[in-house]
């Protein structure tokens, strides 16, 4: 079995060669495991097994070393987002608490499922290195919600973020969705997301708040006798507003924005690692 390999490219100088070998041994482990469970299954299956559990170790292992591969690539794309001569975030990336959540953001890395989600665990981390408006706390929470949100919360946090106020409706719409029954799997289905933001605390319908940031209550709406209609609120409601909640906003700042590249990588200066 060949052994894993590693980017063409890395930081000039060993002190990024350094760190980037330290996050790598955060995510490593893989491959070789594979190998040692492929020689034990050799030897216990009879050669007329052996082609079949073969080629599906194959695939396995294969499936594998692309999933490193993509680690190594966003360690290196963090590396290049970080002003490593900062000493402040050079102690931050080698400090106990910041590879704990590499290792978390590897273990949950199966939640990555698209370049996307990839890129977003890339600016959480790297964001997480060189930033301390959140917590490690929060950090990890985040991550959770790169691994269990779908594109299409994702998208709808954005919509969210880029018109602070926008109804169900609006959002709809601003997806480019065709005009549905409500009693249609997608009428649920965006029910749901709605639903799910609005519970795990990402999103909420606007609220006044006084001069300490409290939430105000909100008037009863005062309905005139024969007024009130027999049908059920649209799931496409165009009358509520919503916002993003605190977290929320950081989430958008810490995950969904990206730092721009500060180390340019030369093959011909590269540190072997």
């Amino acid at each position: 079995m060949t052994e894993t390999t590693f980017p063409e490219e890395f930081p000039e100088g060993a002190r990024g060669g350094k760190y980037i070998r330290g996050a790598l041994n955060a995510a490593g482990g893989l491959i070789p495991f594979a190998g040692g469970l492929i020689s034990a299954a050799a030897g216990a299956w009879g050669e007329s097994e052996q082609d079949r559990m073969n080629d599906f170790f194959r695939h396995w292992v294969e499936m594998l070393r692309a999933e490193m591969e993509e680690k190594q690539k966003t360690i290196v794309e963090i590396m290049q987002r970080l002003d490593l001569r900062d000493e402040q975030i050079a102690d931050r990336i080698q400090s106990p608490e910041f590879q704990s959540l590499l290792r978390k953001s590897f273990r949950d890395w199966a939640g990555a499922e698209s370049d996307e989600k990839r890129s977003l665990v890339r600016n959480l981390l790297a964001n997480a290195a060189s930033s301390t408006v959140c917590s490690d706390d929060v950090v990890r929470l985040f991550l959770d919600w790169i691994k269990d949100l779908s594109e299409l919360h994702l998208a709808v946090i954005g919509k969210i973020y880029n018109q602070n106020g926008i109804t169900r409706g609006g959002i709809w719409e601003s997806l480019g969705r065709a005009p549905v029954r409500e009693d249609s799997p997608e009428a649920d289905l965006f029910r749901l997301l709605i639903r799910d933001l609005s519970t795990g605390g990402i999103i909420r319908q606007h609220r006044e708040t006084d001069y300490a940031g409290n939430f105000l209550k909100s008037p009863r709406p005062r309905t005139r006798p024969g007024s009130s209609s027999n049908t059920h609120k649209s799931a496409f409601d165009d009358s509520e507003s919503y916002e993003l909640t605190a977290l929320g906003n950081q989430f958008v700042h810490y995950a969904m924005t990206d730092i721009p590249i500060k180390l340019a990588y030369t093959p011909e200066n590269q540190e072997q690692i």
